[in-house]
């Protein structure tokens, strides 16, 4: 499949390109900015466009990447807005064309572990899950992502990472409960999450803050058998960043275990290696890996928390 990647900024070329080039079956042809897009959506040769760019242009990028025939993958999150995601699937439908959206922390290391381990049943009955994306960036940056504006805010940018990976574990939530603000100074643009999502008797607390210095948990998990801990982000990007090619040695493998404690014993529970070419190998194989109605849910939670 020949593809053209419209973006070419931090996750175009870090993280899109490189992924692309290494799935045997995609043909990255084409890279473009958004002044030279005509030349994508007129490029007879290209069957797939993927957009990474800002997150308030994904709308008029994909709808127009879907009228001229394209199938399209966008970089979360999907849209801005719950109208807009439901326009472009219903074009995408329309046209017969392949829409999906790159929430590439589906294949996170500690994502993976989490997921198999409340599989396997050692917690119990969950009662408290907590995921966290906290950095320590206390200088507003010039950046779009840091600017007001529609989807520039890091519960859009960060909190889409997290509510996907929620609604994958756990469905839609009963009620969604939202506190978000401006902590920096100077800031202009949301830097502070704590949404709190109500599955019955158990909460699913998602976390993000651009002001923690401190070493702190990825995730937690109390059950009624146990809990589980770990820290420490997933290890793909900061290797994409490095420069170092998907599927190298050691490519995926988080070095950082986390830790289960029941009322029997406390042990460190392996990490599952991480992957993010599987999003891109499974579109190679004409599966989507995403399908744009799940990523539509995300954006259905992060509206509703910005709400209130």
């Amino acid at each position: 499949m020949r593809v053209a990647l419209i973006g070419y900024g931090f996750a175009g070329k870090t993280i899109h390109a490189p992924l692309l080039r290494s799935v045997a079956g995609l043909d990255l042809v084409q890279i473009a900015h958004r002044n030279q897009v005509e030349d994508v959506f007129a490029n007879p040769t290209v069957e797939l466009v993927v957009i990474s760019t800002p997150n308030a242009t994904h709308f008029d990028l994909a709808h127009r990447a879907l009228s001229a025939g394209k199938h399209v993958v966008i970089d979360k999150p999907f849209t801005v807005t719950v109208e807009e995601g439901r326009q472009l699937i219903a074009l995408a439908a329309e046209r017969g064309l392949f829409l999906s959206v790159f929430h590439s922390r589906r294949w996170d290391a500690d994502f993976l572990t989490v997921r198999a381990l409340l599989a396997g049943g050692e917690l119990g009955e969950l009662m408290h899950f907590e995921s966290h994306y906290d950095r320590y960036r206390p200088k507003v940056q010039d950046r779009w992502r840091e600017q007001a504006g529609p989807g520039s805010v890091i519960w859009y940018d960060l909190g889409s990472h997290l509510v996907d990976q929620a609604l994958q574990l756990f469905g839609t939530p009963d009620s969604i409960c939202g506190d978000l603000a401006i902590q920096r100074e100077g800031g202009a643009a949301v830097d502070y999450f704590h949404v709190v999502l109500r599955y019955g008797k158990m909460r699913a607390i998602l976390h993000g803050s651009n002001l923690v210095a401190a070493d702190p948990p990825r995730f937690i998990l109390h059950g009624t058998a146990g809990s589980f801990v770990k820290h420490g982000m997933d290890t793909q990007e900061p290797a994409l960043r490095r420069g170092e090619l998907p599927g190298s040695p050691g490519w995926g493998i988080d070095p950082r275990y986390g830790t289960l404690t029941t009322a029997t014993e406390s042990r460190v529970v392996e990490t599952i290696p991480g992957d993010y070419r599987a999003f891109y190998e499974a579109v190679s194989r004409g599966e989507n890996p995403v399908p744009a109605e799940q990523a539509l849910q995300v954006i259905e939670v992060l509206s509703k928390a910005t709400a209130g």
